[in-house]
């Protein structure tokens, strides 16, 4: 697949979810929130994947090199689908910017069958306020953040960052199985050349991947992956 046109540091967050999520095989898989559709595509090559995703101009230049099927649409989508009809869900970078946090969720664990798997990726407050001083030198959104006020993403708008085990709260349907730290070292490289060089993007994805699971790390990695089981 080509990924040339992909910023070094989402294709370096994409190869992180798919390595932490490399035993999902021959499943049936929903994508909820799929973006440009290459999680869906990378795991298309041997699941059955339905995909979700509101953003039409978005979803003009999906990748699709690999079979899946795609729907536009929102949340009002997973209640045309049967009870425990799932393996995997997919959630990556979503629930920052819904109001629907318990809905959702509750779907989720209607058409999920039991013993069935939900990723949530997640951005990590600590980490934002990492990358405001040392990245951007926002002094004062990083004092806005430690503060609790929320965020904000050029194209998605506020951020509404929540911690790892609200999701606990929000249903009681799920159990953590994992939380993996994402973007850890990559985004303090400022040397925006290096970052093109594919030999220092395996190096860097290896090192990423051996501490994502290291709690020292995971608490000022940029990002979390959230791997849960349905009870």
């Amino acid at each position: 697949m080509d990924y040339k046109n992909i910023a070094p540091w989402e294709l370096l967050q994409k190869k992180m979810t798919w390595e932490h999520l490399n035993y999902i095989h021959n499943k049936r898989i929903l994508d909820f929130g799929s973006g440009s559709g290459m999680t869906a595509n990378h795991f298309a090559i041997d699941n059955e994947v339905i995909a979700i995703e509101p953003d039409e101009k978005v979803l003009q230049d999906r990748f699709k090199e690999n079979n899946y099927t795609q729907i536009k649409g929102d949340m009002n989508r997973l209640k045309n689908f049967q009870d425990e009809s799932f393996d995997m869900i997919l959630c990556h970078n979503v629930f920052e910017y819904v109001d629907e946090r318990e809905e959702i969720l509750e779907e989720f664990s209607r058409i999920l069958k039991k013993d069935g798997f939900l990723s949530i990726v997640k951005h990590n407050k600590a980490g934002r306020v990492m990358q405001m001083v040392v990245l951007l030198n926002n002094f004062e959104h990083a004092n806005e953040l430690l503060a609790g006020k929320n965020g904000h993403a050029q194209q998605f708008g506020t951020i509404n960052y929540y911690k790892d085990k609200e999701i606990l709260e929000w249903s009681n349907k799920f159990e953590i199985e994992k939380i993996l730290g994402m973007r850890t070292f990559w985004d303090l490289q400022q040397n925006q050349e290096i970052q093109k060089d594919e030999t220092w993007q395996e190096n860097m994805l290896e090192i990423e991947l051996k501490v994502s699971e290291l709690e020292e790390y995971k608490a000022i990695a940029f990002f979390h992956h959230i791997i849960l089981r349905k009870r």
